[in-house]
């Protein structure tokens, strides 16, 4: 009896940690270039009481044996990288990614990051910014009285000015990519940092080696569906309720047990 209160604490604990998940990808359904997380299960060691195939008899073995098992854990949880619906918002500083890759950030450690947020904005040297105020990489300086501001489907960057109405090329936007993208590390604040599982950044223009193309003047909106998540959200109710119940019933068994001796 103390076994199943064991292994159903361990399944309370297990959706718990899924409600938490599922929390956070609705939390963030209006985040701009969100990636929607899914926990990862597995069954716990077992206990072994007669070995599948061992001896029974002289000529015989058990066919299946005695194997109880202990429960249940998250081991990790997985970043769903499919894209997001992009928005147009008319905004010329925000920038959407059309397929695979990463803009990449200079952290104030000097690290680089990577996000698929390119709601980028202007800080006072008229560089182009995040909203945390991280310099866009490679750095992108506008000039003074910029008339307008393009960037192309390839990452290319020009503007005209007051004084010149001949576009100007003043930068490049590059892209990221990773062989295991599930492997970076998420960081917050839209960011994600290079792990040895992610494998190191293969860094080209967009439209190239397989990566995107950018889209200047919409947003990469966030991809969790909440209908599915709220799916998700009943269906990890139901398991903690069976879970609890069968605490309740291994505790009414250990009262019954108490009640008769």
């Amino acid at each position: 009896m103390n076994g199943a209160l064991y292994v159903a604490k361990t399944g309370l604990s297990a959706q718990d940690t899924q409600l938490k998940v599922i929390s956070n990808n609705l939390a963030n359904v209006a985040t701009v270039g969100f990636k929607k997380d899914r926990a990862i299960f597995e069954d716990l060691l077992y206990q072994v009481q007669r070995a599948p195939g061992a001896d029974s008899a002289d000529g015989t073995q058990l066919p299946s044996g005695l194997q109880l098992g202990n429960g249940v854990r998250v081991v990790g949880t997985q970043k769903q990288f499919t894209g997001g619906e992009v928005q147009i918002t008319d905004q010329p500083f925000d920038v959407a990614i059309a397929g695979g890759g990463f803009f990449q950030v200079t952290l104030p450690s000097g690290e680089i990051g990577y996000t698929r947020n390119g709601q980028f904005h202007l800080n006072g040297n008229k560089e182009l910014t995040t909203a945390e105020g991280y310099l866009i990489e490679p750095a992108i300086t506008l000039p003074d009285e910029v008339n307008n501001f393009t960037v192309g489907v390839d990452g290319s960057v020009t503007v005209t000015t007051a004084g010149n109405t001949a576009p100007q090329n003043i930068g490049q936007l590059t892209l990221a990519s990773f062989v295991n993208p599930a492997g970076l590390l998420a960081t917050g604040q839209n960011l994600y940092t290079e792990t040895g599982s992610s494998g190191a950044p293969v860094i080209a223009n967009p439209g190239e080696q397989g990566l995107g193309q950018t889209r200047q003047n919409m947003l990469e909106a966030s991809n969790v569906n909440s209908v599915e998540e709220l799916v998700n959200l009943i269906t990890t109710q139901r398991a903690y309720e069976i879970n609890s119940k069968v605490i309740s019933t291994a505790d009414e068994m250990l009262s019954f047990i108490n009640q008769q001796l």
